[in-house]
């Protein structure tokens, strides 16, 4: 995805990662197609419409990550997509599978397999530091690799949902392009902070502001930050 005046896709462009993207990409001449939850809700689409660039090289859509259609009407026509779109909260997960694990891993599948179908070139699939651990038995002097998964035991034991659906949508993304052949590049960030185009805090610097003013914080505070300026 090098030559400018392409057409790309971005899922999740509404958040602090994917408005960074679509703003990058803007700033290199690309045109994109980028996916919200919500076209109503101003709190997901204006920060992205005012971006520099945006006005004739942007295009919003509204999907259901669970909803193929809404998808595959974004990604046709793509020379590449990323795909950052996954549900992430601090709050506490009343219903895991409903809330987290099913749009995470069949959204996952979704992208890719619309992708697959569009003759898309390549998908950037954001994974997570946190599909790499909390990983308690592997050893402590020994680097982490492609081969460190995060404990799915110890995660369902800790009610820990959001790593559980990031090692299982990485886990799901890697065997469709064993069995499909899709060229898939996937980024593992860590805890991600610095300034934020939109509106609202990203969960990460959530996570932070409610930790220094002591309240709950269902997620874990991992090491390895990433901070951009």
């Amino acid at each position: 995805m090098s030559n400018q005046g392409e057409l790309v896709c971005v899922t999740g462009a509404s958040g602090c990662i994917g408005s960074w993207v679509v703003r990058l990409l803007l700033d290199r001449g690309y045109s994109i197609n980028a996916t919200v939850k919500d076209l109503k809700d101003e709190s997901e689409t204006k920060h992205l419409e005012a971006l520099e660039g945006a006005e004739g090289r942007l295009r919003l859509f509204q999907i259901d990550l669970l909803d193929y259609d809404s998808i595959a009407t974004a990604v046709r026509g793509c020379a590449g997509v990323f795909h950052l779109a996954s549900p992430c909260t601090v709050d506490k997960v009343h219903e895991p599978e409903k809330e987290v694990l099913d749009p995470a891993i069949k959204g996952t599948i979704n992208v890719l397999t619309a992708a697959k179908e569009a003759g898309v070139g390549r998908v950037v699939v954001t994974s997570s530091i946190s599909a790499m651990f909390p990983s308690p038995r592997w050893p402590a002097d020994k680097v982490r690799d492609e081969d460190s998964w995060t404990d799915l035991d110890y995660c369902k034991q800790k009610e820990l949902w959001y790593p559980m659906s990031k090692t299982l949508a990485e886990k799901a993304a890697w065997e469709f392009v064993k069995e499909k052949d899709l060229d898939v590049v996937v980024v593992n960030p860590g805890t991600v902070m610095g300034a934020v185009i939109p509106p609202k805090l990203n969960a990460s610097m959530v996570m932070l502001l409610r930790l220094l003013q002591g309240k709950y914080c269902s997620l874990q505070l991992h090491h390895n930050p990433v901070i951009y300026r």
